[in-house]
C-alpha cells in the first residue's frame, strides 16, 4: 500500500484523534453554533441583512412605548399625590448621590428618555431597606431650560438644578459640542458636590436606564477595597465593544483562561462520562486543541453573553481597567467628582477628544489615578437619538 494511502487511513479512522478533532470542530462551528446564534446580535454568527432592521424597529417601538408609559406615569394624579415631597427633599451627606444630567432632545422628543429613566430610579430607590437607596438630583443643562418639558414635568417630583441666569449669560460663549457636553457635565459634577456634600456619586445621562440590580451591585462595588483609590468606575461599556479579540489585555488573560479551565474540565470527564467514545485524554496536545476550541467557541458566540451569567450575583461582577469609551453611566467614590472636574475643566475637547477620552488619558498618565470598569453593564443605554450628534432617519442597533 502506498505511503499516502497508510498514513490517511490510519489517521482517518474514528479511532484517530485526528479525525474526531475534526469533525467535532466542523460540527461545532459550521453547524451547533450558526444554528444556536444566527440571531444573537453581538455573535459573529448574527445575519445581519436578515435581522437587523427588524430587530432595531422592534427595540425603537418598545422604547417608545415605555416612554408613553412614563408618560403617562409621571402625568397621572395618583402618582402627584404619592411622590409630591418623596424625593424633592435632598439630604445632606448622602451615602450617595445620583444625579441625571439631561438636555433638550430635537430629535426622539417622544421617546421621553428622561422620563423612563427616573421612572425606574422611582422603582428601585426603595429597594435598600428602611432607607432609599440614593438622593437623586436632576441637572437640566438646556440652554433654554423653560422648553424641557420633560424636565419640567418632573420637577414637582424631584429636585431639578439649573445654571442660574448669570451663568446661563457666562455659558453663550460659541464652542464646539464636545466642549459644550464637557462644560455641562462638570457644572453638573460641581453642582451636586456643592448641594449635599455626598459621600459618593454616581452620574448618569439621561438615556441610561439602570437594571434592576443596580443600587445592590454599586453597594457591594463601593465595599470592595479597590474603591478607595479609583478615580472613576465606568458601569457601562457597549455591548458590541466587549469581545475577547480587543485590545484589552486583561481580556486576553480571561479568554485564555476560560478555554483552559473548559478544556481541563472536559479531558477529566472523559474517564467517567464519554458517550460518543472520544479517544482524548489530559496530554498536552489535546489540552492545546480543546484551549483553542473554547476560546473560539466562546469568542463567536459572543463574550456578552457569557457576561450575563454573572448578574446572578453582585459580588461576581467583574473589576477591571477602564476603557476609553463612554461615559453614560459613571460613579465616583469618595470626593473623586471633585477631582474629575478639575481634570476636565483644563482640558478642551473636539472631535476625537471628547469627555470620555479625557478621563481616560488622565487616569493613564496622572500619577496615582486609577480608573475601572464593571461588567456586565448596570445601565441599558437606550438613546437611539442622540442629543449632541447628527442622528440617522432609523437609528439601527449596530
Amino acid at each position: 500500500m502506498p505511503r499516502w494511502k497508510a498514513f490517511f487511513s490510519q489517521h482517518l479512522r474514528w479511532s484517530s484523534t485526528i479525525s474526531q478533532a475534526v469533525l467535532l470542530s466542523v460540527i461545532t462551528f459550521c453547524v451547533v453554533l450558526p444554528l444556536c446564534c444566527h440571531r444573537l446580535l453581538y455573535s459573529y454568527f448574527f445575519i445581519r441583512s436578515m435581522y437587523l432592521d427588524s430587530m432595531s424597529e422592534e427595540v425603537l417601538r418598545e422604547s417608545l412605548d415605555r416612554g408613553h408609559d412614563a408618560l403617562r406615569f409621571w402625568q397621572s394624579t395618583s402618582t402627584a399625590a404619592a411622590m409630591s415631597s418623596r424625593f424633592t427633599d435632598i439630604a445632606q451627606h448622602p451615602e450617595l448621590l445620583v444625579t441625571v444630567v439631561t438636555v433638550r432632545r430635537n430629535e426622539g422628543r417622544d421617546f421621553h428618555y428622561l422620563l423612563q429613566v427616573m421612572r425606574q430610579l422611582s422603582g428601585i430607590l426603595g429597594g435598600c431597606g428602611e432607607q432609599r437607596c440614593a438622593e437623586v438630583l436632576i441637572c437640566d443643562v438646556d440652554s433654554s431650560p423653560q422648553q424641557n418639558q420633560d424636565a419640567n414635568l418632573l420637577e414637582a417630583h424631584f429636585k431639578v438644578i439649573r445654571r442660574s441666569p448669570q451663568e446661563q449669560q457666562r455659558n453663550r460663549e460659541q464652542v464646539n459640542t464636545f466642549e459644550r457636553e464637557k462644560r455641562d457635565y462638570v457644572f453638573c459634577l460641581r453642582k451636586g458636590w456643592e448641594l449635599v456634600k455626598p459621600r459618593n456619586m454616581v452620574v448618569l445621562e439621561d438615556d441610561a436606564l439602570p437594571k434592576q440590580d443596580f443600587f445592590t451591585v454599586i453597594k457591594d462595588l463601593l465595599s470592595r477595597r479597590f474603591a478607595l483609590q479609583t478615580l472613576y468606575v465606568k458601569l457601562y461599556h457597549p455591548e458590541r465593544l466587549q469581545r475577547y479579540w480587543n485590545p484589552e489585555p486583561y481580556r486576553i488573560l480571561e479568554w485564555v483562561g476560560l478555554g483552559l479551565v473548559g478544556a481541563t474540565a472536559l479531558l477529566l470527564s472523559f474517564p467517567y462520562w464519554n458517550p460518543c467514545s472520544f479517544s482524548f485524554t489530559l496530554s498536552f496536545s489535546h489540552l492545546l486543541f480543546f484551549t483553542l476550541f473554547f476560546m473560539a467557541a466562546a469568542e463567536l458566540l459572543g463574550r456578552h453573553y457569557l457576561l450575563e451569567v454573572r448578574r446572578l450575583s453582585p459580588q461576581l461582577y467583574a473589576v477591571s481597567p477602564a476603557t476609553e469609551c463612554c461615559t453614560p453611566a459613571m460613579l465616583f467614590p469618595g470626593n473623586a467628582s471633585l477631582r474629575v472636574a478639575e481634570y476636565l475643566d483644563g482640558s478642551f475637547c473636539v472631535k476625537g477628544n471628547a469627555k470620555d477620552m479625557v478621563l481616560y488619558q488622565m487616569a493613564r498618565t496622572i500619577p496615582g489615578e486609577r480608573s475601572h470598569s464593571v461588567e456586565p453593564n448596570l445601565i441599558t443605554h437606550i438613546g437611539a437619538y442622540s442629543s449632541v450628534r447628527a442622528n440617522p432617519s432609523r437609528p439601527k442597533l449596530l
